[in-house]
């Protein structure tokens, strides 16, 4: 099976990125659902709970983030080094992702934990929104070596192109979140916290998973020999050189989103934070597939680059751009077209009835971007793909900075247009950024084949 997957990477793109991004896009809305089904039953628990957990969503997205992204550099360097039929440099590679996870884990679990009450309180959380939030956030960080390790093992799994057994762990992950999280949130009467444990027993149950093949069945294309583990500055290297900015892309998106829900808090107080956190689930949820057609654009990409073959190369990446922009499209008719239903989901209580049309508001307007969202994402790949993830991050700062920030304030805050400006702003400035990242890659592609043809 390894070995099947690996010559489905060195053969056509077309084929490789549609075969590899259904599995993925099946892991992704799975993981995404975690965050649908904790915000289904923490709606239960009334809008101060749904505040304060969404007040922990810019923190829990560095969490997630440093995983996904150090998974990212672990794919793009395996996935290169397979184009380059270099199977010993993807075995050391795999080694040196392991204990990068490791060192990650640790440190970050120290760093979250003495800074999250005073994050919390910059956010605007305060009184009940500000305990619930610690509820939540406490269990979260502590057991984050779950997420670490789910997240970036994948990344491995990914780099040799095994996308399926990717997508099994994640199953095995979030079915057991779904029967754990009334259990824990009501039967167990552990609330907010309830939402968190549930969450990272899951994700410690699909760590555990993907680690049993990897290190004791061992049947993957990699081959992880830990008792005769070297350690090689370059690889680290090779894998942190994509690693570390990916995992900047969500340190950035944070940040960004600290942003908005200060403008926002400032607008209309726990209100619009907990109408803004509710309908941003389900737009993360939508971005899931675009996500992983972009994660498939990765690792073909890495796989061409590293294989010098600079037509694939660019075949990878308008094919994935143009599945991008089609699965946006559909998915942008099916959350408009529903937007009213799917807000019920997070406010189906009397308490919080009232946040319906606000969650709509933002569906039908937020959106609109994510068509041309799926072909900055997948150029945004592409660049950690061929190893040059400092591009990437310099993208990402591009959209939700320079102009998704801006935009927000200008029309939210300067212009007073309250929360309809933000849900506005949020829509321009991603598709904005999102075309012209499409345009630079496509340069970067052709400077690319211009070089390799010399």
């Amino acid at each position: 099976m390894s070995n099947e997957n690996v010559e489905l990477m060195r053969g056509d793109p077309k084929i490789a990125v549609r075969t590899l991004a259904i599995p993925i896009m099946i892991s992704m809305l799975l993981t995404a659902s975690y965050n649908i089904i904790d915000g289904i039953w923490v709606a239960g628990l009334g809008q101060a709970a749904i505040a304060g957990i969404g007040f922990v969503t810019p923190i829990f997205m560095i969490l997630n983030g440093v995983s996904v992204g150090l998974g990212n550099g672990a794919t793009s360097s395996i996935s290169r080094f397979v184009g380059a039929r270099n199977h010993e440099k993807a075995n050391q590679s795999a080694e040196h992702s392991l204990l990068i996870f490791l060192v990650a884990s640790v440190i970050l679990t120290v760093i979250l934990l003495v800074l999250q009450e005073p994050l919390l309180v910059a956010y605007g959380a305060s009184g009940q929104s500000l305990e619930e939030a610690m509820k939540y956030g406490t269990p979260l960080f502590l057991g984050l070596f779950g997420f670490m390790f789910a997240n970036g093992a994948s990344g491995i799994l990914r780099g040799e192109g095994d996308m399926k057994r990717a997508m099994y762990a994640v199953i095995v992950s979030v079915l057991l979140n779904t029967i754990l999280d009334p259990v824990f949130i009501y039967v167990m009467g552990l609330g907010s916290a309830g939402a968190s444990l549930a969450t990272i027993v899951s994700s410690i149950a699909s760590a555990t998973v993907i680690m049993y093949w990897i290190l004791i069945k061992k049947d993957t294309y990699v081959d992880v020999k830990l008792h005769n583990f070297s350690y090689d500055t370059g690889i680290a290297v090779d894998i942190l050189k994509v690693g570390i900015p990916a995992s900047l892309d969500m340190f950035v998106m944070s940040i960004a989103m600290s942003l908005y829900l200060v403008f926002i808090s400032s607008i209309s107080g726990e209100y619009g934070i907990a109408a803004f956190t509710s309908g941003q689930r389900l737009y993360l949820f939508a971005i899931m597939p675009l996500t992983a057609i972009a994660s498939a654009v990765a690792a073909v990409s890495g796989s061409s680059f590293g294989a010098r073959n600079g037509e694939k190369l660019s075949i990878a990446h308008i094919y994935g751009v143009k599945f991008g922009i089609a699965f946006g499209l559909a998915v942008t008719v099916i959350l408009i077209g529903l937007a009213p239903q799917l807000a019920t989901l997070f406010a189906y209580t009397p308490e919080t009835a009232a946040l319906i049309p606000e969650i709509t508001r933002f569906l039908q307007i937020a959106c609109l971007s994510l068509p041309l969202t799926g072909a900055g994402m997948v150029s945004s790949f592409f660049y950690q793909g061929i190893g040059k993830g400092s591009i990437s991050l310099g993208w990402t700062i591009v959209r939700e900075v320079i102009f998704t920030v801006s935009f927000t304030y200008i029309f939210g805050i300067l212009l007073g247009w309250g929360l309809i400006g933000i849900w506005s702003g949020l829509a321009l400035g991603r598709a904005i950024s999102s075309v012209l990242n499409f345009i630079f890659a496509r340069y970067t592609i052709k400077r690319i084949r211009t070089r390799l043809e010399i």
